[in-house]
Formats: structure tokens, C-alpha cells, sequence
């Protein structure tokens, strides 16, 4: 299995903020999630892989290039959709199509004006003029039409409506159908992640939680609930952003320590959003005690 991006051991330094040693890899044919709360470093990660701003140590391997300058040159194996891709506000859809026919070598046309007729994108309406959705599609399309082996995408599915997510899901799922091209995107609408991202990278301020395929992070955990006298201090010490209310409380907790724990509490399994906000509850209470 070849990895078209493997990073390794990446930091970042900043006055107020340090992205810690991130490890992970992406083999070809396959869809990596990255997932975090704002400020995690997700941003700030994708900006190292594509070049456009500098470790402080560590290595990136894109497409096999392990220099900056010959990731540079191989750029056109990569398209890339960040959440603050614009084209000039005058322009429309055939004038950003000569124009990428100019800079992209595989640059395809007519699969361009294909996604835009997919996506139902006005290509007769300026680039300004279009609705958020229909400018994320238009750099979706554009992301895609130079064949790239691999999408970076930051927030692709910003402004989308429900119908809209629905056909980038399946487009990304086209996309690495054939086994050679891959998609690394990061996302905070973890439904459709949970749907489509073979693998997670988990984020929480500059650190990195996990790593692997997306099922082996939901079945670490399940969320149990049950009655305020049902709350031992096993729980309170194992438990994972502890909610409580008049009536009981929840709790995230890693499967394994189950067995430890009374049989009439209620077990159930945890969705990719509810393991956000768990972990985002215990990170918070961690910073009050700091």
C-alpha cells in the first residue's frame, strides 16, 4: 500500500500556541478526516503539508517528495480547497477555466463545466456574485478538474446545504474509487465524516489524540448514563466530560473499563459528535484547573 502523504513527528511554535509531534499517514484510495475543536491546529497542519507555512521540526512526504522544492514542483498532483479559496470577484466560470488551463498541464475542461452543471452552478454569474454554496462548489470543481492523485480540502462542505453535501460525499467517493487517489479534509460536520473518512486524525490544542480508522475511535468509547446514586467515584475518576443533571448523568467512557461498572447503568455507543463534545468538556475543565 503506498502513502500518498505521510507526516511525521511535526511540531509547529508559536508565541501563543505549539502543534506537538502530529504522526499520521494517508495511502492511496482512501479518506482522512481531520477532526478538532476551532484552534485544535487543523488549519495550521494543512498550511505545513501544502508548503505555506514552515515546521519548526518533523517531516512531510507528499506524493514522495520530502523537500519543499520538489513538493513544490509536484504541486499539480494536489488540489486544494481552503476556506479562503477565491477566484477575482469579476471573473466567471470560463475565465477561471482559461486561466487554470494555463497553470495545470491534465487541466480538463470539460470535466469542469461538468461538476458545475452537477452542482447546478451558474457559470454565466461572477465569481462575487455567487452564493457562499455555489463558491464552494465552483472550487470544488476547479480543485478537481486538473486530476489531481490527492484533494486537500479545509472546510469543503462551508455554506453547503444538506442536498449539496450529499453530492460531495458521493463525488469524494467517486474520486478514490479507483484505488490511486485519496482526500485528506478537514471538517467540523462530523456526520458526514463518520460517513465517508476511512481514517481520523483528532486534534485537541496543537495535540494529537488519535489516530487510525474512524470505527476503531467510535468503539474505544461508549457513553454511559444513569441515575445521580448511580455515580461512584470510578466514574467521576475514568469518566470523560462529565455531565450531570437533576435527574442523573452521562459520561463518556473507553470501553475496556466497563466491566468495572454496575450492570443496570445504560450503555450506549457514541457518535463522532458526541465524542467531540465530550473531550471538548474534559479539555475545558482541565484549562479551569490549570
Amino acid at each position: 500500500m503506498t502513502n500518498l502523504l505521510e507526516v511525521t513527528d511535526l511540531t509547529k511554535e508559536y508565541g501563543h500556541f505549539s502543534l506537538d509531534k502530529l504522526t499520521f499517514q494517508l495511502p492511496e484510495g482512501f479518506i482522512l478526516g481531520m477532526i478538532g475543536p476551532n484552534g485544535a491546529g487543523k488549519t495550521t497542519t494543512l498550511r505545513m503539508i501544502l508548503d505555506m507555512a514552515t515546521p519548526t521540526s518533523g517531516q512531510i512526504k507528499l506524493d514522495g517528495q520530502t523537500s519543499r522544492q520538489t513538493r513544490l514542483a509536484d504541486r499539480d498532483q494536489v488540489g486544494i480547497v481552503l476556506d479562503n479559496t477565491v477566484f477575482p470577484d469579476g471573473w466567471k466560470a470560463d475565465k477561471i477555466a482559461r486561466t487554470l488551463a494555463m497553470v495545470y498541464q491534465n487541466w480538463d475542461g470539460d470535466r469542469f463545466f461538468d461538476l458545475l452543471k452537477e452542482f447546478d452552478v451558474d457559470r454565466q454569474v461572477k465569481y462575487k456574485s455567487l452564493s457562499r454554496g455555489s463558491q464552494v462548489k465552483l472550487n470544488l470543481a476547479a480543485a478537481i478538474a486538473h486530476q489531481p492523485k490527492l484533494l486537500i480540502l479545509d472546510e469543503p462542505a462551508a455554506g453547503l446545504d444538506p442536498i449539496a453535501r450529499d453530492q460531495l460525499i458521493t463525488l469524494l467517493q467517486g474520486f478514490i474509487a479507483d484505488g490511486h487517489h485519496s482526500v485528506l479534509l478537514s471538517s467540523h460536520i462530523t456526520d458526514d465524516l463518520a460517513k465517508i473518512a476511512d481514517y481520523l486524525v483528532y486534534l485537541i490544542h496543537g495535540q494529537q489524540l488519535f489516530f487510525g480508522e474512524t470505527q476503531t475511535l467510535l468503539d474505544r468509547y461508549a457513553v454511559v448514563k444513569g441515575g445521580l446514586d448511580q455515580l461512584t467515584g470510578v466514574i467521576k475518576q475514568a469518566g470523560i466530560g462529565l455531565r450531570t443533571y437533576e435527574t442523573g448523568f452521562s459520561v463518556l467512557m473507553a470501553r475496556k473499563q466497563l466491566s468495572a461498572l454496575p450492570r443496570d447503568l445504560v450503555i450506549e455507543p457514541v457518535s463522532l459528535d458526541e465524542l467531540m463534545v465530550y473531550f471538548g468538556k474534559r479539555v475545558a475543565k482541565d484549562e479551569a484547573r490549570a
